[in-house]
Parts: structure tokens; C-alpha cells; sequence
């Protein structure tokens, strides 16, 4: 089995069996048939993959790598909230009339700040601090912006990147408020593993250790049975991940740079509603 597979498995186990279920409260999320979506969570469940040793892919399901670095590209690399800007149709539902989803995701990063070394937005300051200055404990990111929140279509959910270099090895903890385990636990940790593979790459560092830390860890009472089921699949090893180019650029990677080999899964089987 991959590492991924025991840390995803061993988080629904727990969410199942010692999660809060909301099935008598009123909820805000719903199924696309207007029914209330009820989930059983937990509170702060933090996990800690090493990049070092394996790339974190589950394999008990498919995560779909390739529209995964697309949606990571679309946010930390084109800033964009635009979602035309996409090769896939993830973010649809929240797409307004203006084909945005407002104030929210990519358009928080492409924001300029002041600071003493000049104006740069928060990519760029992270960009400059992993070659300038590794070793500061103040290489971070923040797109939960409150003061443009009512301007958003959603909410981030992964909000906030820290990253931290110790010697030659770049590590990173991301922040999420909420996670829908099923369709995006293992999304956001490809997609963040990926960040810190880029990051290091053009810095100079080795990536190591990505920690994911979620506040709200739930599954949805559609997914229960979907994801009982993962847990009599076959498991299969970690597939390794090839960089194709020598890339020196962050603003050079593109979606064909990145090769999975040897990823070996199991279909999920049905088709996955998710709750907006």
C-alpha cells in the first residue's frame, strides 16, 4: 500500500467511528436535488506526508493528477479567478454571471503588497524569501481575506501555506477550515505536495515534509457507503513522480512537466455527487 492510502483510510475510520454527526441540525450545503447534505466530522485531524519518501497519491480511488496540477497551476501560477482559465469544470457551480468566483482563491495571491524590498504579491514574497532568505520562520500565505469575503463565491478552504526550510529541505504546513474527505482530501494534498515540489525545485531545496492540518474532516452522508467500500479495495504502491525539464522558473511549469509512472488504482465505480 501507499503511505497516502494508510493515512486516508485511517482518517474516514476515524471520522466514522468517532465523528459528530449534524443530521439533526440545519445545514448550509445541499445536494444538487435541493436535499440538505449532512456530513459526520471531526475536529482537527492533522496528517504528515514525506515527499521525501513517496509521492502522496492514494491508490484505493482515482485522483486525478493531471486536472489537480491544473487547478494548483490556475491558482498559485496564473492567480486567476477566472474560470475559463481552467481545463476542467470543477468550479463551475460557483462561477457568477462575470465568469468569476469573485475575490477568491487566485485573485487573493496576484494581490500586491508593499513591503521594504519593494511591491511583490504573496507568490512572489515567498519566491524572494526561499532565495534571499531561507531560513526566516515568516514564509507564508493567506487568502482568507475577511475583508473580501462577502465578494467571494466561496470561501477558501485550503487558506494558508506556511513554509519552513531546514538545511537544503523545504517543508510546508497547509491550513484548511473544511474538507469533503471523498472528492478532496487527497486533490488537495497532490496538489500541495506539487507546490512544494515547484517551490523547492526553483530554490534550490529538497522538498520534505508536507503537514495538512483541517479543522472540519467530514464525510457526507451520500459518501458513507462509497467510502465503506474503499476499505476492502486492493491497495497498490506509491507511483513515482517524474519532473520532465529542468524548470529554474516557477512561472515556467506547466501541466506536462509533472509524470506519473506506474500509478496503479482502483475506479471509484459510481459517480460522486458533491455537495455545494
Amino acid at each position: 500500500m501507499s503511505k497516502a492510502d494508510e493515512i486516508f483510510l485511517a482518517s474516514c475510520k476515524d471520522i466514522l467511528e468517532n465523528g459528530f454527526s449534524d443530521e439533526k441540525l440545519d445545514v448550509r450545503p445541499k445536494w444538487l436535488d435541493g436535499t440538505p447534505a449532512h456530513t459526520i466530522k471531526k475536529f482537527c485531524i492533522v496528517n504528515r506526508y514525506n515527499l521525501k519518501e513517496e509521492f502522496p497519491i492514494i491508490t484505493v480511488r482515482k485522483t486525478n493528477f493531471v486536472n489537480a496540477v491544473d487547478e494548483i497551476l490556475w491558482i498559485w501560477q496564473k492567480k486567476s479567478n477566472r474560470v475559463a482559465d481552467l481545463h476542467s469544470h470543477i468550479w463551475d457551480s460557483w462561477a457568477g454571471e462575470d465568469g468569476t468566483i469573485g475575490k477568491a482563491y487566485g485573485y487573493q495571491l496576484g494581490v500586491k503588497h508593499h513591503y521594504k524590498e519593494g511591491d511583490m504579491d504573496q507568490v512572489d514574497r515567498v519566491l524572494y524569501d526561499l532565495k534571499h532568505n531561507p531560513q526566516s520562520r515568516r514564509i507564508m500565505t493567506n487568502i482568507y481575506n475577511h475583508a473580501d469575503l462577502s465578494e467571494m463565491n466561496l470561501y477558501p478552504c485550503a487558506y494558508s501555506m506556511t513554509f519552513n526550510v531546514s538545511g537544503n529541505t523545504l517543508n510546508g504546513i497547509l491550513n484548511q477550515r473544511s474538507n469533503d474527505m471523498l472528492t478532496a482530501n487527497n486533490w488537495n494534498v497532490v496538489q500541495y505536495a506539487v507546490l512544494l515540489i515547484m517551490f523547492a525545485k526553483v530554490s534550490g531545496l529538497e522538498a520534505g515534509e508536507l503537514v495538512h492540518v483541517i479543522a472540519d474532516a467530514h464525510i457526507y452522508d451520500r459518501h458513507v457507503p462509497l467510502v465503506k467500500e474503499l476499505f476492502t479495495r486492493p491497495q497498490y504502491p506509491a507511483p513515482k513522480l517524474v519532473l520532465k525539464r529542468d524548470v529554474k522558473d516557477f512561472y515556467d511549469f506547466k501541466i506536462d512537466d509533472f509524470e506519473l509512472v506506474d500509478y496503479k488504482y482502483t475506479p471509484l465505480g459510481a459517480k460522486l455527487e458533491v455537495a455545494v
